[in-house]
């Protein structure tokens, strides 16, 4: 669970590091990350019965990738996204949807409105939240019987035998990222990524399902994927270059320049709870 022990560094960076974390991959992020399989957004959709006439908080919507599946089906949203960049291309995919507005700024720098959202929204954006904060301030956004909707779509992992015949340049270039999660593990970080809403005592009732996902890349597809993690955006330039140009000849060579990867789609609902 790399990406999430990282990101704990990030919340005491200032605003502007985290503004622009993800803003020169914003165009990657929003051509080669993965959409919410339908199925997920309909689970979520079902569990927190949501009317159409439903208001929604979305937090870090970057350019949309799940914004607009929700924007499709009519609901009101205010989308917060910190990075420009992001936000640009969130517009521009949501703009045939009036009712969704996308603003450029943090969840912190966001000024309060209490108790007039039915469901808060983040899609692979929770762990983003400083949970210092962050769960009162979505308990104190919702209506009395609103929701937090939790998305994840999960670090894409290709075949254990491709994975296997990586390590190796990882080694070389960036042990850190040395590690493969199966489906099982990656269902138990999904859960512990739950209960640490539940653990704050702002919401209840945690409901959870989950669907694994398979999606044939081609090498430089999967390379651009890579560039939006954060792992890989914590790499100096010199050392992603490096590593990156081994992987392209690895899968090239032995794979005929494209591999299969897999990884868990989630979402998880959890009702606002009194405090």
């Amino acid at each position: 669970m790399k990406e999430m022990e990282l990101l704990k560094n990030l919340y005491s960076q200032d605003l502007e590091t985290r503004k622009n974390w993800y803003s020169h991959v914003a165009e990657a992020y929003n051509k080669f990350r993965h959409r919410y399989p339908q199925e997920i957004i309909n689970g979520a959709i079902e569990f927190t019965q949501l009317s159409s006439k439903a208001n929604i908080l979305e937090l870090g919507c970057g350019p949309g990738n799940a914004t607009l599946a929700f924007a499709k089906l009519g609901f009101s949203m205010i989308c917060l996204e910190p990075s420009l960049a992001a936000c640009n291309l969130a517009r521009k995919n949501c703009e045939m949807y009036p009712q969704v507005e996308i603003h450029q700024k943090t969840f912190e720098e966001w000024e309060l409105e209490t108790g007039k959202f039915d469901a808060v929204l983040a899609a692979t954006s929770y762990h983003w939240i400083d949970p210092e904060f962050g769960n009162l301030k979505i308990n104190q956004a919702l209506k009395n019987e609103g929701s937090l909707i939790l998305l994840w779509n999960m670090t894409p992992q290709p075949e254990y035998e491709v994975y296997q015949s990586f390590r190796e340049i990882y080694q070389k270039y960036a042990p850190l990222l040395d590690r493969y999660e199966d489906m099982q593990t990656q269902k138990e970080i999904v859960q512990s990524l739950g209960q640490k809403a539940i653990d704050s005592g702002k919401f209840k009732n945690l409901v959870s399902e989950q669907v694994v996902c398979k999606v044939n890349y081609y090498m430089d597809d999967f390379l651009l994927l890579l560039s939006t993690y954060t792992p890989y955006l914590k790499l100096d330039i010199e050392t992603r270059n490096s590593l990156f140009t081994e992987l392209r000849e690895n899968i090239a060579n032995n794979y005929g320049g494209n591999i299969q990867i897999t990884y868990i789609s989630a979402f998880q609902v959890a009702k606002k709870a009194e405090i």
